[in-house]
């Protein structure tokens, strides 16, 4: 992990960060996000991964948004961290994305629907690349051993685990922070998406929803529990992002929130 701050100064007791918008939308955009967060992260000493998405292959809507393009959005992101000196995170869906995007980002995401998937898994593992794994909303904990296992099977050590939910009913999801601990035990980093956690998905529009109120409180309960990093959507105007944006937050209010946090986390260590 150090390896992958190595262009950044900050305080190695503090979470890191992977913040972004949920996806490329315009390299104007991507450029906004990286430039505001990077600076509020590096006065904050907590390293940053810049994140946004080149293609949504998971859509409720036929109709919905899912990208520029594979080619002209992995561009941007790639001029983004290049501008910026940022590492970069992406979703990959399919064995033959694993190998393309590894030429532009730092990070390959497996999303969480895709967690058992053993060909996507190793093709990951393959590419040498820090390979961070988000748990199925149907998938306990424990049970990511195994998601783990096919990585370091495939010759790749490089692991991350995020906590996004639990389904529960049909529309809602809930966190159950015994899964920080749970798959800290696998000897790997664990991550709370704080944005993705308060979806409230299967909405009868096609269009996903959520509860943006409740970030402050999702991210505090994470830090509280020992997460070693937060993963946070965000944008400059969420009623208008293209994808996820009853969920993300506000980029003015990150700031205040990564101060509230990184004070919380001191007082956790302490």
């Amino acid at each position: 992990m150090k390896d992958l701050f190595a262009r950044q100064t900050y305080d190695e007791n503090n979470f890191f960060l992977m913040a972004g918008p949920c996806v490329v939308e315009s390299e104007e955009l991507i450029m906004e996000v990286a430039e505001k967060v990077s600076g509020i992260c590096k006065n904050l000493g907590i390293p940053y991964i810049f994140k946004s998405s080149y293609r949504k292959a998971n859509r409720t809507s036929g109709t919905s948004f899912t990208g520029l393009g594979d080619d002209v959005a992995m561009k941007m992101l790639k001029n983004t961290g290049n501008k910026f000196s940022l590492p970069l995170v992406t979703d990959i869906h399919s064995p033959e994305e694993a190998t393309i995007a590894a030429n532009y980002v730092d990070v390959l995401q497996i999303p969480a629907f895709l967690c058992r998937q053993t060909d996507l898994l190793i093709a990951a593992a393959k590419t040498g690349k820090i390979i961070n794994v988000k748990k199925g909303q149907f998938v306990s904990g424990e049970a990511m051993k195994f998601a783990v296992d096919k990585i370091r099977n495939a010759g790749n050590n490089k692991i991350m685990l995020t906590e996004r939910g639990t389904t529960f009913g049909y529309q809602d999801l809930v966190v159950d922070y015994r899964n920080i601990p749970a798959m800290q035990a696998h000897g790997v980093p664990v991550i709370m998406d704080v944005t993705h956690s308060l979806q409230q998905p299967n909405q009868t529009t096609g269009i996903t929803g959520g509860n943006p109120r409740l970030i402050g409180t999702i991210a505090k309960a994470a830090i509280a529990a020992g997460a070693d990093g937060l993963f946070i959507e965000t944008h400059p105007n969420p009623s208008k992002a293209l994808s996820d944006g009853a969920n993300m937050l506000k980029l003015d209010l990150l700031e205040s929130l990564l101060q509230q946090l990184v004070k919380l986390r001191k007082a956790a260590n302490s």
